[in-house]
């Protein structure tokens, strides 16, 4: 396929998989049961977070997540006190641990405190890198502030240390992207969907390199520049919209 036929198959793509069927397949049906829009920004960091591994797993933690917060976790955040986080102990996703969750949750009530919360945080990094994976790195310092064991730092990936980031980037894209198909939450409005990067794993990487989109052998930070350059080329607004075409060609195993 030449670049003019790609781009066709590739927003196809996007129309077959964004859409509402989505929702109950991905990890982003656990923000999806709010509908208040600080619960949904925690719950969808949150989820974001453990989004690694086996699908069924991420999900049924996720859940365990939102139970351990009283299916609050605006009010959680907002509200708890040191002991309030005893109810964590036992809690694990694969390297995950119960004191990573509560370092998280220090961390969520510190920026909710000191920062306005999570959009006002990643806004304020963005207006003064004026590049989002920039402003990913200056955003993991802020979430730092609290005191912290140094392996909890492993769960906020930095693209300015060649990660691909791709939980944070996918986060991101729940809370920035705005269309119609309501997968996508789109509730922040102070940072641009052309802003957005592809957030790259192993399957969107095979696929992006069976169609010619990426060179590239590693599914790091400087796959993702390559491969957000030529997105943006195909919609400069919406680039990552192609998120769904890749991934689901590859989880439907259609290449």
């Amino acid at each position: 396929m030449n670049r003019k036929e790609l781009k066709e198959f590739l927003d196809v793509k996007v129309e077959q998989y964004n859409t509402p069927d989505f929702i109950p397949h991905d990890p982003i049906q656990i923000p999806h049961l709010f509908t208040d829009k600080k619960d949904i920004e925690i719950a969808s960091f949150l989820v974001a977070t453990i989004a690694w591994g086996n699908r069924k797993s991420i999900i049924n933690n996720a859940n365990k997540l939102m139970t351990l917060l009283d299916q609050s976790p605006a009010d959680f955040i907002r509200n708890h006190e040191e002991s309030d986080l005893d109810r964590f102990d036992g809690f694990v996703h694969r390297t995950f641990n119960s004191e990573d969750c509560k370092t998280f949750m220090r961390s969520l009530q510190h920026l909710e405190k000191k920062h306005d919360g999570l959009e006002h945080a990643f806004a304020k990094a963005y207006q003064e890198k004026a590049n989002l994976q920039e402003a990913i790195s200056q955003f993991k310092t802020s979430f730092f502030e609290v005191d912290h064991l140094p392996r909890t730092q492993k769960h906020v990936s930095d693209p300015m240390k060649n990660s691909s980031a791709k939980r944070i980037n996918m986060f991101l894209r729940w809370m920035v992207r705005k269309d119609n198909a309501g997968v996508d939450f789109g509730i922040w409005n102070s940072i641009p969907m052309s802003a957005l990067s592809l957030p790259l794993d192993v399957h969107t990487g095979n696929v992006a390199r069976k169609l010619k989109l990426l060179k590239r052998k590693q599914n790091d930070a400087k796959a993702v520049a390559e491969l957000d350059k030529i997105l943006r080329i195909f919609d400069p607004k919406d680039p990552i919209k192609y998120d769904f075409a890749l991934f689901g060609l590859g989880a439907f195993k259609e290449l």
